[in-house]
């Protein structure tokens, strides 16, 4: 399942741009193949980060992932044509670093997390066997 769809694409960057994105047969029309698998792998990408947090499959997908999964596939698609100064560039940047805010907790969607905070009387230290001792040095 994809976050994104391909009228969120078009509703955000045009169907000009898509065209340019997608079009690699030069027939002045979407390929529809290529954005949507540029929407799945995208739609992977966050999976991989929201998993750490949340139980997937999402059942409401939050807006904020849509945007984000949009940002990827554009930057994905674009490929070598995406300089420092881009906004391309930009955007998947800023998507990049919401997904590390969602998976380190920094940012949540209101949802039950998976995860369940450790608290200070949950952490135990055990120490090992004892190796060298008074006693085993003794010789020396």
């Amino acid at each position: 399942m994809a976050y994104a769809t391909r009228a969120d694409m078009a509703s955000r960057f045009g169907d000009n741009e898509l065209i340019m994105l997608t079009d690699r047969d030069r027939l002045g029309l979407i390929d529809n193949v290529v954005l949507d698998q540029a929407l799945l792998d995208a739609s992977a990408e966050i999976d991989g980060w929201v998993a750490s947090r949340y139980s997937l499959p999402l059942v409401n997908v939050p807006r904020v992932l849509v945007g984000a999964c949009c940002d990827i596939a554009r930057y994905r698609l674009a490929g070598n044509d995406v300089n420092e100064s881009s906004i391309i560039l930009r955007r998947f940047e800023d998507a990049q670093k919401l997904l590390k805010a969602i998976s380190r907790g920094e940012v949540s969607f209101g949802l039950p997390s998976t995860q369940t905070p450790v608290t200070r009387d949950d952490v135990h230290i055990v120490g090992g066997v004892r190796v060298f001792s008074r006693d085993t040095l003794s010789d020396y």
